[in-house]
């Protein structure tokens, strides 16, 4: 079972027309309808399960600009402001300046960090290089030798559970409407261009559809005609009693990460061995991922299980007059690999001797849809009119959310990009781009 979610009421069945429909409820799709509610846009939210149910509430609950791949930092600096933006306005996200650091065991991450350092420079976001005796001041109680660290005083941390279905909310004070358990199953064109979709509610007209369905966008878009080269890859997360001893600044600690929760427990997650389920897309993109595969083998892992069997069978081509896959599977609900979780809840009370013991109330699991290069898809489809895509955010959307919910509504309505969507582009797969995983701790 997932992390239970904070239940908002949302609107029963969608109107007949939009001048937007969103599929997908998740921070991305609630913050790109925030976006384009504050404009005066008519927007309709279709989510076929509950707001937040996947990877946007199973997600660790950083909010950072810390390390990140530089083609991102502009998109984040946009995030950063939004999440202020929620906060002024008092909306209930768990919004928290904490400070995140990542600890460098070797040269190579030594290097790695102050390649960093020096590609933020031109932001100005203050992440800088610690020693070893700093970073004792930063994690105090740690009890691990390292060499140095990367830290940023001003990143945050956020309610997972709390957040979207808050920004949802939002929206739809702002005039969105936001329909749960309404299943997409397409999407209808006339002349090339879109005209409207498909749900499982009925029929709503629009000229313009934005899919941020997660783990879910490569099926989907799969069946008019787009090939977005997306994968999945399983993370398991575990959440503690309340904890003394264990510090504020959320830490990447090499085999383990944590932060703070609003209720003084923690999130726990392993950042090594993360498993990668095999499934029939797994071959079909061999060649797209191998360079990821080879940069990252000591973080993830192939794992044979029942995901195979499910997406074997599972329809790539579907009639939109009958129930879909959609229907069916309303939440993407794995199982975590508890071993994993326990070895980092373990290795945590190991490196902070000092702390209470660590008392697991929870473990979960969930599907983080990724890219080749690890950098999102943002992008106004050109052989599609009226289709924008926004997804593959590889394990970073939650921080990131807001600022892409931004790109997205600007890219949907033909507004100036708030940033330049360059980067985010789908045809960098297939124009010749050399693709390459630049950020990371």
């Amino acid at each position: 079972m997932g992390p239970e979610v904070t239940k908002i009421s949302t609107d029963a069945k969608p109107s007949p027309n939009a001048d937007v429909v969103v599929i997908g409820g998740g921070i991305v799709g609630v913050c790109t309808a925030y976006a384009l509610a504050q404009r005066g846009v008519s927007v309709i939210v279709c989510e076929k399960g509950h707001i937040a149910g996947e990877q946007s509430s199973r997600n660790w609950g950083w909010v950072r600009r810390n390390g990140r791949d530089p083609r991102e930092l502009p998109l984040m600096m946009e995030s950063f402001r939004v999440w202020n933006e929620f906060a002024a306005r008092k909306l209930d996200t768990g919004f928290t300046v904490c400070g995140v650091v990542a600890v460098a065991r070797n040269a190579a991450d030594q290097k790695r960090h102050e390649q960093f350092v020096q590609d933020a420079q031109p932001f100005q976001i203050g992440s800088r290089i610690v020693s070893a005796a700093e970073m004792r001041d930063i994690l105090p109680g740690l009890r691990a030798p390292y060499r140095s660290g990367l830290y940023n005083p001003t990143d945050a941390r956020a309610e997972p559970q709390r957040a979207a279905p808050a920004i949802a909310m939002a929206a739809r004070t702002l005039g969105a409407e936001i329909i749960q358990h309404c299943a997409v199953r397409g999407i209808e064109r006339q002349a090339g261009r879109i005209c409207g979709v498909v749900t499982e509610l009925g029929y709503i007209r629009t000229s313009q559809v934005v899919v941020a369905g997660g783990a879910w966008s490569r099926l989907f878009l799969g069946n008019m005609g787009v090939d977005l080269p997306q994968m999945k890859i399983l993370s398991s997360v575990c959440r503690t009693a309340p904890v003394d001893g264990l510090p504020e600044t959320s830490a990447y600690l090499g085999s383990v990460a944590y932060r703070k929760r609003d209720d003084g427990g923690y999130n726990i997650a392993p950042t090594m061995n993360l498993s990668v389920p095999i499934v029939p897309d797994m071959f079909r993109l061999a060649r797209q991922y191998l360079p990821a595969f080879k940069a990252e083998h000591d973080m993830v892992r192939p794992r044979l299980d029942n995901r195979f069997l499910i997406e074997l069978l599972t329809p790539r081509r579907w009639a939109l007059d009958t129930p879909t896959v959609f229907e069916k599977t309303r939440v993407l609900d794995p199982m975590p690999d508890i071993r994993l979780t326990r070895r980092a809840v373990a290795a945590l009370q190991t490196m902070f001797p000092a702390a209470e013991p660590i008392h697991v109330l929870q473990h979960w699991g969930g599907l983080i849809d990724v890219m080749p290069d690890a950098v999102p898809v943002i992008d106004a489809v050109p052989d599609v009119p009226g289709l924008t895509i926004s997804t593959g955010f590889s394990g970073h959307g939650f921080g990131i959310g807001p600022g892409a919910g931004q790109l997205t509504a600007d890219l949907a309505t033909g507004r100036t990009p708030v940033v330049d969507p360059t980067p985010f582009r789908l045809s960098r797969f297939t124009d010749g781009t050399r693709l390459s995983i630049v950020g990371g701790f």
